[in-house]
């Protein structure tokens, strides 16, 4: 199964413009979940490593729990070093960004906003700061900020061989990217792709790898889409259905011996709460119950051994 992680293609793009290449280095701006709708899931598992920065804190924690060969920035890329305002939505952190027009846009999809000044570094510092030399592919998603991330850049040190840009409005999708993009063809870059949603553009002096990213859209059904798949527990053509069941399997025998605040973690996810100190403090109060303890006992007991089932 060729799997692609992304919402549009853009890793199976990729995938073509690189092929037979069985190593590489990305920058991952905007990268937001490690494996959902994220552009570099794809070269990371072939062995591929690289820079990824994310602003939000709980999905930056992940990168290194899923992907450790990678350099976590959890912070923000702009025009130039210091501290930003970042509007951050709750629930569709897809929608989350610099821009706080595009994070108003969120609250017609039901969700409210905060904002918190966090750390920024130019793209040139970033690159810097990690000593990068080579890069294979630049991916931008930062909700209508793509112009400053670009700005940020030393083109002359620092050449992506392939630059991705989100280009258009978040949530209206109107064209967005004359922005920006006279000062990267101005670089020395060149169009290539444009997928509906991101426009790609290849380093002039990398002619073999333009030639090899195409020129149109491919095809859906090119790939397995994340979507297709569904739940790993739920779907037996799911491609980890079979671990799912296994660790399902030895979560519940081994509820009793999680600590409580994992089981307070749990409960609040679950459940489909925000894991606000209120809520996980609620938890851990019904937690501390006999009537828990008792739930919790015969939840185990039909997978620890202590009640014997034919299967």
């Amino acid at each position: 199964m060729l799997l692609s992680y992304t919402q549009n293609l853009e890793d199976y793009h990729l995938s073509l413009a690189f092929a037979g290449q069985a190593t590489g280095f990305y920058i991952d701006v905007g990268a937001g979940h490690p494996v959902a709708d994220n552009v570099t899931q794809f070269f990371y598992e072939r062995g591929w490593r690289g820079i990824v920065a994310e602003p939000q804190a709980d999905l930056a924690a992940l990168y290194p729990l899923l992907r450790p060969r990678d350099v976590v920035h959890a912070g923000l890329v702009g025009r130039q070093d210091g501290e930003t305002a970042f509007h951050q939505v709750d629930r569709l952190h897809g929608f989350s960004t610099t821009v706080e027009e595009h994070a108003r846009g969120a609250e017609a999809f039901g969700a409210t906003y905060r904002t918190v000044r966090l750390p920024c570094l130019a793209l040139a510092s970033l690159c810097e700061r990690h000593g990068v030399t080579a890069i294979d592919i630049l991916k931008i998603d930062v909700e209508g900020a793509e112009a400053d991330v670009l700005a940020g850049n030393d083109w002359g040190r620092f050449r992506p061989a392939v630059v991705v840009a989100e280009a258009v409005t978040p949530g209206a999708g109107d064209e967005a990217w004359q922005a920006w993009e006279p000062a990267l063809l101005a670089q020395g870059y060149r169009f290539r792709l444009f997928d509906t949603l991101n426009r790609f553009y290849v380093a002039q002096e990398r002619p073999e790898i333009f030639e090899r990213l195409p020129a149109e859209r491919a095809d859906w059904s090119s790939a397995t889409h994340m979507y297709e798949i569904g739940r790993a527990p739920e779907n037996p053509a799911h491609p980890d259905h079979a671990l799912a069941a296994a660790l399902a399997r030895g979560l519940w025998a081994d509820l009793p011996h999680l600590d409580r605040a994992a089981l307070a973690r749990m409960l609040v996810r679950g459940r489909g709460q925000e894991a606000t100190p209120e809520a996980l403090a609620a938890a851990r109060a019904e937690i501390d119950t006999d009537a828990f303890r008792a739930a919790l006992g015969r939840i185990a007991c039909g997978y620890d051994g202590g009640q014997i089932h034919p299967d």
